[in-house]
């Protein structure tokens, strides 16, 4: 299922160390320049993804909302996470593209 590649995609990234999860590390990433792509998960507050939606348009870093916390941490190995930022260039493109197609195929994210 193309869902849980993203997931995959995204565990891969926090396994080889180029992920950082949670919001002061996702925010502390886009800031430095590190973040090539942030995703939050859908359940988010209203404002933490006003937040992130504003903070990603500024740095110009592709923004997605996907899936729940729950699963955005048991992705990675953790208890649950709101935020994520893949900061290798190839990784965040791998991850873009598997989003950009559920997106087509679903019309939006879960």
């Amino acid at each position: 299922m193309q869902n849980d590649k993203i997931l995959s995609m995204l565990g891969f990234a926090a396994r080889s160390g180029n992920l950082a999860s949670g919001e002061f590390s996702t925010e502390k990433a886009i800031k430095s320049g590190k973040a090539y792509i942030v995703v939050v998960s859908g359940d988010a507050s209203e404002n933490t993804k006003n937040k992130f939606m504003n903070m990603t348009a500024f740095y110009g870093v592709p923004f997605y909302l996907y899936s729940d916390m729950d699963s955005l941490g048991h992705c990675i190995g953790k208890e649950f996470r709101v935020s994520l930022a893949v900061l290798d260039e190839n990784l965040a493109g791998a991850v873009q593209k598997l989003l950009e197609g559920t997106k087509s195929e679903q019309g939006g994210c879960e």
